[in-house]
């Protein structure tokens, strides 16, 4: 490793992680794909903003449920 590593111009630990990776990616070693990780990662975001677009839908809807209770009545 760490003779590769030093070819390479990368420390042996950064090395070390490449190859932890692409036994995981090619199922030789436990653990979570990039591919999963990342899909993962980019359904995370899209839930935040979904909660974050419900919660302005939200306060907006009672802003003006509000207004609607506060305008006099109309004949």
């Amino acid at each position: 490793m760490v003779s590769i590593a030093e070819k390479i111009g990368c420390v042996p630990q950064t090395l070390h992680e490449w190859v932890k990776k692409a036994e995981v990616n090619s199922g030789k070693r436990a653990g979570v794909p990039t591919e999963v990780a990342d899909k993962m990662k980019a359904l995370e975001r899209e839930v935040r903003e979904l909660r974050q677009a419900n919660e302005i839908l939200r306060k907006a809807s009672a802003y003006f449920a509000q207004a609607e209770r506060n305008r006099p009545f109309r004949r």
